[in-house]
């Protein structure tokens, strides 16, 4: 199967969804995958002390894992740029402007966006996030010094920006604040651990992870009394309070493929190999009980996945 979606989503040719909804490409440049992959797992991430502060330049496409400050200076004009940003699972971003020296009437901007986008799909999806998705890109230069600081709702954020005079340039500070609850998260690693726990609110939360893997639900949790063993879809989305493991290519979860639902308590181990480039764990929740969702994840090799792939009676991507 390869990693299509990963090389679309780390190297040179992201076709970018802003604003106004236009489609833009990002330029040529010297990053290739295996410089992306590197930033998550080299020294960026290692322990600074707090009387450091990390510093780099800035490209025009761009992976950030670290806290620190990082400036952008034009050595052309640089005409469709995004800097993808990730934190822990427990931590959210903020990026502070610490100075900025761009034509905004000339037709420069520098936009956050709560999330990430990727060929016109978002993450979080329109379904999982608070705010409309005009209201997730905050524009530099409609807020200028009005918001000189913007906090993104997850551990992932983008910074879109368009610079057309040589010599322009613009300064973030980028903090990673712990977050209490967290909801809706890209994990950066292909395995791992999580438990999800939404308390009393009414919202949906997705954990993504970007590689196909083998899912193992260790406990399920959702507030109400009705201990029975797992059930299959279809049927738990009338429960109002359900888990669902979704797979698919793309980054928007309401655009992937439902491959099971789970509507009842149970203490697992219930698990599924799904060989999707993108595969999800999202919690709906009515807000009336604290739900929780306990798993772990690993990276299938390809043996599994071939073996999956034979076996698969799915088109969307292999599941087993």
């Amino acid at each position: 199967m390869g990693g299509t979606f990963r090389e679309q989503l780390f190297f040179v040719m992201l076709c970018l969804s802003v604003l106004k909804g236009d489609a833009r490409y990002m330029e040529e440049n010297e990053i290739t995958p295996e410089g992306l992959f590197s930033l998550l797992n080299s020294e960026l991430k290692r322990e600074i002390p707090e009387e450091l502060i990390y510093s780099r330049p800035l490209r025009c496409l761009d992976m950030v894992a670290a806290e620190g400050q990082f400036t952008f200076t034009a050595d052309r004009p640089h005409l469709s740029c995004a800097a993808f940003f990730i934190a822990e699972p427990n931590q959210v971003i903020n990026v502070e402007y610490d100075s900025v020296d761009i034509d905004c009437r000339g037709g420069d901007f520098i936009k956050v966006f709560d999330g990430w986008v990727m060929k016109g799909e978002k993450f979080p999806s329109s379904q999982d996030h608070a705010l409309p998705l005009m209201e997730r890109y905050v524009d530099y230069c409609d807020s200028g010094t009005v918001r000189r600081t913007v906090r993104s709702s997850q551990n992932v954020a983008m910074v879109f920006f368009r610079v057309h005079t040589i010599g322009s340039s613009f300064t973030l500070t980028v903090r990673k604040p712990i977050n209490l609850f967290p909801c809706n998260i890209i994990s950066q690693t292909p395995e791992g651990s999580f438990t999800m726990v939404i308390p009393q609110q009414h919202r949906n939360c997705s954990f993504s992870i970007i590689y196909p893997v083998e899912i193992k639900i260790a406990e399920l949790s959702l507030g109400h009394l009705n201990d029975f063993p797992i059930k299959s879809m279809p049927g738990c989305a009338g429960a109002g309070d359900f888990v669902e493991l979704l797979g698919g290519n793309g980054m928007d979860p309401s655009k992937m493929f439902p491959v099971a639902d789970l509507c009842y308590n149970f203490n697992g181990p219930a698990q599924m190999k799904i060989g999707c480039d993108n595969t999800v764990v999202r919690m709906v929740s009515s807000g009336r009980f604290v739900n929780r969702v306990a798993f772990q994840y690993r990276l299938l090799d390809r043996q599994e996945l071939q073996r999956i792939k034979v076996n698969s009676v799915e088109d969307f991507c292999f599941t087993g």
